[in-house]
């Protein structure tokens, strides 16, 4: 499944370089995450790195976008498919 930041983000900005899908911007407030680009790293790391390196565990999985592994891999190939094409 795609995660999300939660309300306890403190904008801190560790999170965003380290997408390799580019899935997260800064929002109204906090950080967000576009689940149409957002595989868990699935593809790319064995670990979300956004997860690695929060320094207050504010992304979690977000209930809204459940996915299995393979749709997360599945994901991820048409994201880079599309990328190669770009």
């Amino acid at each position: 499944m795609a995660l999300k930041i939660t309300e306890e983000c403190i904008n801190c900005d560790v999170c965003e370089p380290e997408c390799p899908n580019e899935a997260i911007s800064q929002g109204d407030e906090i950080y967000v995450i576009d689940p149409d680009k957002c595989t868990e790293c699935v593809g790319h790391y064995d670990e979300p790195q956004c997860q690695q390196v929060c320094p207050v565990d504010c992304i979690i999985p977000d209930p809204d976008h459940r996915e299995t592994k393979e749709q997360l891999l599945e994901k991820y190939k048409r994201l880079m498919a599309a990328k190669a094409k770009a």
